[in-house]
């Protein structure tokens, strides 16, 4: 069709790639494709990737999404790529991969982030420096470990790559990177967008890590058209334009419109995050807030909770219940479970700061303990996290209309009430739940047009409210979800 004007997006997680064509000119998702990735995982908090399995899944979630659209992959226009935060490739001067990449959930480089930390003068010193508070998930420790634990490796690094860079670099040859992404490295600027060298040569006096460093482009900037091979090898219009890209979370605002002041993101996945576009790096003094930049052009303060869907699918195994059961028992229970509290923090929390923290159940007695209260609990349990994080951006002068709810726990009617309830602010989800890859593809359109006005116009005509998922808050649940929210943090104050 003449007026058709595709792009496909991708979203390479840590689970698995997904891919998206969009028809940018009717603002329709035509078809999706999917494949999965294994982990490494690791005594002592390993948790690496295997890089050629992204590659592999790319491949072979873009053939499906092709298939499953109908369309030819010589018509698609442009092409974006959201990746997984944080995490370290390197490669050598050959541009082979020296090892397998070190991810955001890796906490192996505990150690390393400590004196980092404290050579940059502990969390008020990182904020005054970089805008951040570096945390051991971010990839500058990953560095230093890589130089005492694998000298050998180091010694051979040419390229210094994000997950996201790296598959640009697969696409097109090219070493970029964006703002958004980079914000997230912990050896970059977010006030002034640069590299913070200093810091890399503090780790290497050498220089190595500088030369290293890929160059930092515009999020409206293209990275550079696909290489004839890859186009071949995925089937795609060997002139399609690859775009800066960026973080999942970057893309995942792109895909949910939020590219201006007044809308809330928050995603209800195994972690959980909340997030708000600001036309300013107006840096909190809270280490949990981080100011990163956008992929859009402004900046993207964030919080991430550790804790969410994998705490409520614990609850689901332990009752053997599916979702739609364990969702009529969160229905059946008042809210604030009569009393009975969870903390649901199985993996350290990070907002609330509480990395060595585990999770717990406080208020028990003889009547309250029912499956119904335990599965209400542990999911206002996760969703006062998130309520914490929300106030700490509202606290940093975020001003918020509405929340747009994306992630498996938005699917969920009875979840959606509790949020418009403890946020006191109504509730809608986007049409398209896999909202990075959807942000991965508008930008991909905004690259493509050349013009830096119409990223607003793109997400409007591409981005959809489901308006059946409207909720809004409820003023008799307000008060109540209020009073047990107070009791939760009276329970962290504890810890």
């Amino acid at each position: 069709m003449a007026n058709q004007q595709l792009f496909l997006g991708i979203d390479c997680g840590t689970q698995g790639t997904k891919a998206l064509i969009l028809d940018a000119f009717s603002g329709q998702v035509l078809g999706q494709g999917a494949a999965a990735h294994s982990m490494i995982s690791e005594a002592n908090g390993r948790r690496e990737q295997d890089t050629q399995q992204w590659l592999d899944a790319f491949t072979q979630a873009t053939h499906q999404a092709l298939a499953a659209a109908g369309v030819d992959g010589q018509a698609i226009l442009g092409i974006g790529v959201s990746g997984q935060q944080h995490g370290l490739v390197l490669l050598d001067e050959q541009g082979q991969v020296l090892r397998p990449a070190k991810l955001w959930c890796d906490t192996e480089t505990t150690p390393e982030n400590e004196r980092l930390l404290a050579h940059l003068g502990g969390e008020s010193g990182s904020l005054e420096r970089l805008g951040v508070v570096i945390a051991p998930g971010y990839t500058v420790s990953k560095l230093l470990w890589t130089r005492e634990q694998h000298p050998e490796v180091f010694a051979r690094i040419a390229s210094i790559l994000l997950p996201h860079d790296f598959l640009n670099h697969w696409l097109t040859g090219r070493h970029c990177s964006e703002y958004g992404d980079a914000s997230g490295t912990g050896y970059f600027n977010v006030r002034t967008r640069q590299w913070d060298v200093p810091l890399l040569q503090h780790i290497d006096p050498s220089g190595r890590l500088q030369v290293a460093l890929p160059e930092l482009i515009d999020a409206h900037q293209p990275v550079g058209r696909i290489l004839p091979a890859i186009a071949a090898h995925l089937g795609i219009n060997p002139n399609a334009v690859v775009s800066s890209g960026g973080g999942d979370n970057m893309m995942g605002a792109i895909g949910t419109g939020n590219i201006q002041p007044g809308v809330i993101t928050m995603s209800l996945g195994s972690s959980g995050t909340v997030y708000a576009y600001a036309a300013e790096p107006v840096v909190s003094p809270e280490a949990s807030v981080a100011t990163f930049c956008s992929s859009s052009g402004g900046w993207l303060p964030l919080i991430c909770t550790m804790n969410l869907t994998n705490a409520t699918g614990a609850i689901r195994e332990l009752l053997d219940l599916d979702i739609a059961a364990f969702n009529a028992l969160v229905a059946q229970a008042p809210i604030g479970a009569e009393g009975v509290c969870m903390l649901p923090f199985l993996n350290g929390e990070r907002v609330p700061a509480l990395p060595h923290a585990s999770g717990s159940l406080l208020g028990l007695t003889t009547t309250n303990l029912t499956r119904a209260n335990l599965c209400r609990a542990v999911v206002e349990g996760t969703t006062f996290g998130l309520r914490y994080g929300l106030d700490l951006l509202r606290a940093n002068g975020l001003e918020a209309q509405s929340i747009r709810l994306i992630g498996g726990g938005s699917k969920s009617p009875v979840w959606r009430q509790i949020v418009a309830d403890i946020m006191n602010t109504p509730v809608i989800c986007t049409e398209q739940s896999e909202a990075a890859a959807l942000g991965a593809a508008i930008q991909a359109a905004w690259c493509h047009s050349g013009t830096q006005e119409n990223l607003t116009e793109l997400c409007e005509r591409c981005v959809k409210l489901d308006l059946d998922s409207e909720t809004q808050p409820i003023a008799g649940h307000v008060a109540a979800a209020q009073h047990a929210y107070e009791h939760y943090r009276q329970h962290v104050a504890t810890l």
